[in-house]
């Protein structure tokens, strides 16, 4: 009944059942940094993919979601409406005029997370800056193609713990990653001691380098690559 009344009168918020967020003020506005909801929504969760980019100040572009990662099952309260969405719709917690989105990953892939404070009240889980890097090769088409990953790896190396980042990639298991990391660190003067848990990193066939563009291009043999890069990405 308490908390009803302080719901009512502005002086909290019902995020999820069971969780509630304190305004600070009958008006009813949050003063709690938005990651600090998005990573209580679903526990346990990290903030990642662009929310993590714009934060280690990666890119310019200013993220219109929050973006985290999570290896718990995620449902929202859009999942439980009578009308579905459509498939292409993602699915997303709307608290305050912000929308909070979670991609799903296995539990043993849920790892590079640091917690951070994001401000003086809050410290939240987010994945380092060599896990965020991971990601834009694990998946490319969130962020429109290999273009972001690419350009992260060219404009950001010495900011990045290489050893690391290679570390992250073995673990993570799987050749289409490694390989076109290996490349595209290659690509960028990394040195052989780096790119050496890549190149033999087993792997059968080849891959395309940019699974968001058609399968056409020449081929690295060395790390069985198919480079189908775009002009605007050479």
């Amino acid at each position: 009944m308490l908390l009803s009344e302080l719901a009512q009168g502005g002086w909290i918020l019902r995020l999820r059942k069971g969780l509630y967020a304190l305004t600070g003020s009958p008006s009813g506005s949050l003063q709690i940094h938005p990651f600090a909801i998005a990573t209580r929504l679903v526990e346990p969760s990290a903030i990642s993919h662009w929310s993590a980019l714009s934060h280690h100040g990666f890119t310019e572009q200013v993220p219109n979601v929050i973006s985290a990662f999570t290896p718990a099952k995620v449902v929202t309260p859009s999942m439980r409406a009578p009308c579905q969405k459509p498939r292409s719709v993602h699915h997303a917690w709307e608290i305050g005029g912000v929308r909070y989105q979670y991609a799903t990953v296995k539990k043993e892939h849920f790892f590079g997370v640091e917690e951070t404070w994001v401000n003086e009240l809050f410290k939240v889980p987010i994945t380092d800056k060599e896990r965020t890097v991971l990601e834009t090769f694990i998946t490319p088409r969130t962020f429109g193609g290999i273009g972001e990953a690419l350009a992260l790896i060219e404009e950001r190396l010495n900011e990045l713990d290489l050893n690391r980042l290679v570390r992250y990639t073995v673990r993570y298991g799987r050749a289409s990653v490694a390989k076109r990391l290996g490349w595209a660190l290659e690509m960028a003067g990394a040195s052989l001691s780096v790119l050496a848990p890549l190149e033999t990193f087993p792997a059968s066939g080849v891959r395309i380098l940019d699974p968001t563009r058609p399968r056409r291009g020449p081929s690295n043999r060395r790390w069985g690559i198919q480079e189908n890069l775009a002009r605007s990405d050479r």
